[in-house]
């Protein structure tokens, strides 16, 4: 696995510089004030002005510090150097009162000790995780009694599909997960770029539903809501078309293309 991770942590680091300067992240309206965070999440979460917040896979912070900006006492945590480096520059430069902690979040607590309110993590993070199970585990250790998780990410069913194909969808991939993981060489990135990768070989892993809740289930959390949806922030396919929202979807609505999970830590156990 260290083999693994350690390619998909080159891109990653690659990646900050390329994706900091994207339209897609829009840093200069974010520094204006701008959240970064969707309302599928804002609307799961409510008021989380004096909770305490951890932020998993947080990229270089934008969201943990949109839910600094709101008032919650957050942290974000990345396996990134080179994100985390540039997330603390943001966090002061905008004046938030935001912690963030380099590390791969199966490392976590051998660096860090403390209990949330919230855990919280979002789009595009499963599919670098190998060990879902272990994943539970940590959001479970990290959450106090009585504490909310929350997740909003791609639907794994759509990603069984080959997303570039120019006119349908067609069947690619496996639903189903497999020890070894997914590998690829690519240059390029989902921002919309003309700087091509160095670091372009990547690794990721398929994790289906029943993974994702089990993996929640069987590290003591109760889940509380799972919602599904039809349309994401960005455009998944060349095909897709904006809603009346400013999602993406595709005609006729078919397909889940996003979906959520909330859970609770019980006050006993």
């Amino acid at each position: 696995m260290d083999e693994y991770y350690e390619a998909n942590k080159r891109r990653w680091n690659e990646l900050v510089a390329i994706h900091a300067k994207s339209e897609e992240y829009d840093l200069e309206g974010f520094l204006a004030g701008k959240t970064s965070l969707h309302q599928v999440e804002l609307d799961a979460l409510g008021i989380v002005s004096g909770k305490s917040l951890l932020h998993l896979q947080c990229h270089f912070g934008l969201d943990t510090i949109s839910w600094s900006r709101l008032g919650a006492k957050a942290t974000g945590v990345d396996f990134s150097e080179k994100a985390i480096e540039f997330a603390r520059e943001l966090a002061q430069r905008v004046g938030a009162d935001t912690r963030f902690i380099c590390s791969n979040i199966y490392d976590l607590p051998k660096v860090h000790q403390s209990e949330y309110d919230i855990v919280f993590t979002s789009f595009g993070v499963l599919c670098w995780l190998a060990d879902i199970k272990s994943w539970g585990q940590i959001i479970a250790h990290y959450l106090k009694p009585g504490g909310t998780f929350f997740i909003a990410d791609s639907h794994p069913f759509f990603w069984i599909f080959d997303i570039d194909h120019p006119s349908e969808l067609k069947i690619k991939y496996s639903y189903w997960y497999s020890d070894e993981p997914l590998s690829y060489d690519a240059d390029g990135t989902y921002v919309d770029t003309d700087i091509k990768l160095t670091n372009t070989r990547g690794y990721e892993w398929a994790h289906t539903v029943s993974d994702v809740l089990n993996a929640l289930i069987q590290a003591g959390l109760l889940i509380t809501e799972v919602k599904e949806f039809p349309n994401l922030p960005w455009k998944p396919v060349q095909f897709a078309e904006r809603n009346q929202d400013g999602e993406w979807h595709i005609e006729g609505d078919l397909l889940p293309l996003c979906w959520s999970v909330k859970a609770t830590k019980p006050l006993t156990s």
